[in-house]
């Protein structure tokens, strides 16, 4: 047994002082105790990834990456050594079917961080592509929400607006009419007469009455269109104040849960993207579930046996300690009643 076969042998989490005793079976543990290293290297990248994504910290990241790593070393080795061969077939499938569940989680776990650097490039385009469509989205709410906040500064303005518009038309139309009376215009309202008679005298009131009106309406509304004014100008402040915000944290829309949604997206929008995708998360789960199908459709060997005598031996050698003991409790205490009783 040499020493790279003796670490795959404790990788494997097998006896070694009973293996020594069965060299027929080193291979066998020695291939299982690769796959479990292999399988917690594979880990260790996978969480690296994962961890530098999220934190962007080389220290943090290595530091994280070997404890995952170290984890699902332990974890592997625990679900193999625990997979026992001796009794009935259908005990070590029940046995073995919620280690089966555990590895494919597992598998599921540690090929999800490896397939975001697989597809990095196709994912930054993707990821492009999801900051525009939230950009237009929110764009979108943007002005919803300035028409729903401003809407009725907007409509109290138009309203005044329309007044000032009312009363501007009035006074135009009382100059016109005065200047058609002086000129001796013959209308329907005009008296005919040129020159500045009894009724260009009454059109000059009107329409001195009509520029009043106008200026006296437009003295009383200038401070509220103002008001308006200033109101308009604050929500669409905010607004771009919020966008500009949003839009900063839109370019920083890298993260790990973001680097998921663009390959979820990729998956649906590209058959072979998903189809490989689907392979690369079969063969994860393949490399974690295969140390637990090998040892489980292997044949009971040598080690085995040696194994279960060992634990049996156990089983016995503690069976007779408390056998023991309990039979010196009661000699002790058969004694004391005796003692007793020659005392009365």
């Amino acid at each position: 047994m040499n020493t790279l076969q003796k670490f795959m042998m404790i990788c494997s989490g097998s006896n070694i002082h009973i293996l020594k005793k069965t060299p027929s079976e080193w291979n066998k543990f020695a291939g299982i105790g690769g796959i479990v290293l292999f399988t917690a290297i594979f880990a260790t990248l996978s969480a690296g990834y994962a961890i530098f994504v999220i934190f962007d910290n080389l220290w943090a990241t290595v530091v994280f990456a070997i404890l995952w790593g170290l984890m699902i070393f332990n974890l592997d080795r625990y679900i193999v050594s625990s997979i026992k061969k001796t009794g009935t077939w259908q005990n070590q499938i029940l046995m073995a079917i919620p280690r089966l569940i555990l590895a494919t989680f597992l598998g599921i776990i540690i090929s999800k961080p490896l397939e975001l650097k697989i597809f990095e490039k196709e994912i930054n385009k993707q990821l492009n592509t999801i900051i525009q469509r939230n950009k237009k989205q929110l764009e979108a709410e943007m002005n919803g929400r300035i028409l729903q906040q401003s809407g009725p500064f907007e409509t109290e303005k138009k309203q005044i607006g329309q007044k000032i518009a009312d009363y501007q038309k009035a006074y135009d139309s009382a100059s016109v009419e005065l200047e058609k009376e002086i000129l001796g215009t013959k209308t329907g309202v005009t008296s005919g007469k040129i020159g500045f008679g009894t009724n260009a005298k009454r059109k000059q009131e009107l329409k001195e009455q009509r520029r009043q009106d106008l200026e006296n309406y437009q003295k009383q509304t200038d401070p509220r269109l103002e008001y308006l004014d200033k109101e308009i100008s604050k929500v669409y402040a905010n607004l771009e104040t919020e966008r500009g915000k949003t839009e900063t944290f839109e370019d920083k829309f890298n993260g790990f849960a973001a680097r998921l949604q663009a390959l979820n997206e990729l998956g649906e929008n590209s058959e072979i993207i998903a189809l490989a995708s689907a392979f690369i998360l079969g063969l994860f789960i393949c490399l974690e579930i295969s140390p637990v199908l090998v040892k489980l459709i292997s044949s009971v060997g040598p080690y085995d046996y040696l194994l279960d005598k060992t634990e049996n031996d156990f089983r016995l050698y503690a069976k007779e300690k408390t056998e023991k003991g309990n039979a010196l409790t009661d000699w002790r205490i058969g004694n004391f009643k005796q003692i007793l009783e020659k005392k009365k």
